[in-house]
């Protein structure tokens, strides 16, 4: 009879290849948003864009991040995440959901929304320590 690793905690969630990723490669994020609105990297990338931007509105980039935070949980929940454990970096499908989540903890710190930005981090972290290496300070 086999058991369950009780102690391993959740296995690590790997998204599959988002059809997006392609597009991104010769096209502008805008265009590739309105091809696949339901791409969370699309949509960091749109919001990472618009940080670095210092003609784009830093809410207006909030709301990007936002929504391609709001689509990394829909696609993560479709792939077995119960809401929380690794969404590891390494894997690199997983990381439109993760860059959106650092854009996200970026544009809510400019538009000082304090708990959010922090609250962001910390599930950065949770998720992924290499994303959160990576990305912090980032983002503009």
């Amino acid at each position: 009879m086999a058991y369950d690793d009780l102690m391993a905690g959740p296995p690590a969630t790997l998204l599959p290849i988002d059809p997006a990723a392609a597009d991104l490669v010769s096209a502008p994020a805008h265009d590739v948003v309105r091809r696949h609105p339901e791409s969370p990297l699309a949509w960091a990338t749109l919001a990472e864009e618009a940080l670095s931007d210092a003609a784009v509105d830093d809410v207006t980039a909030y709301a990007y991040a936002r929504v391609g935070y709001h689509r990394s949980l829909d696609l993560l929940r479709r792939n077995g995440w119960k809401g929380h454990g690794p969404v590891p970096w390494h894997h690199e499908p997983n990381r439109g959901f993760l860059r959106a989540l650092a854009a996200l903890a970026t544009a809510a710190g400019r538009i000082g929304e304090r708990a959010e930005e922090e609250r962001c981090w910390q599930f950065l972290s949770d998720s992924s320590a290499e994303a959160a290496a990576q990305l912090q300070g980032q983002n503009g």
